[in-house]
This record gives C-alpha cells, sequence and structure tokens, in this order.
C-alpha cells in the first residue's frame, strides 16, 4: 500500500488563497456537495473517480477531500496507483474545514 501524504484543511485554504497551482477534487455525492464545497474545488464522486482520472494530468498537484477523510483516502491511493505522482488527502474532510464554502 503506498503512503499518501496528508495536508491539512488550514494549510489547503491558505493555499487556495495564494493561488497555488493545485486542485482541489471532492469525491462526496451530491447531496454532501450541495451543502458547500470549498472554493475552487472540481467534484468527481469517489464512484466516478476511476473512469474520471484519465481526464486528468498525471503532472500536476492533486488534494482529495470527503467528509471525513476516509473515501478522499482511497481516491488517492487509487490515483497513486494510477500513475499520478503528486496527489495528497486533506486530514479531517470537509468535518476539519472552517473556510469559505461555494454552493
Amino acid at each position: 500500500m503506498s503512503h499518501i501524504e496528508e495536508i491539512t484543511p488550514q494549510e489547503v485554504e491558505k493555499r487556495i488563497g495564494r493561488k497555488e497551482d493545485f486542485t482541489v477534487i471532492d469525491v462526496r455525492e451530491d447531496d454532501e456537495v450541495a451543502q458547500g464545497m470549498v472554493p475552487t474545488a472540481k467534484h468527481i464522486r469517489l464512484s466516478d473517480v476511476p473512469q474520471s482520472v484519465d481526464q486528468l494530468p498525471k503532472d500536476k498537484e492533486y488534494v482529495m477531500i470527503c467528509r471525513s477523510g476516509r473515501r478522499s483516502m482511497n481516491a488517492a491511493e487509487f490515483m497513486n496507483e494510477n500513475g499520478f505522482s503528486n496527489v495528497k488527502n486533506m486530514e479531517g474532510g470537509m468535518l476539519g474545514w472552517n473556510g469559505e464554502l461555494v454552493f
């Protein structure tokens, strides 16, 4: 099993604010995302990740997010196993997010 680096919600928020070049991917279900998402996040349901990763450049950095961090870790591990070398998991998921939300 691969080791996926974790990043805090606070660091993700800072990096978004600095407009750093990385992509946040929210793997929650539609009803969860309807309650708010991290700004700039791209929504790809966990069940859609296997068929969606082919459309993502492998040389970019990704931060995976879900409600608590478990599903996003699974998605990060899947991406890592499929050639993505710069994938992180946001620890604690949206339960740890105190920043702005977009709807």
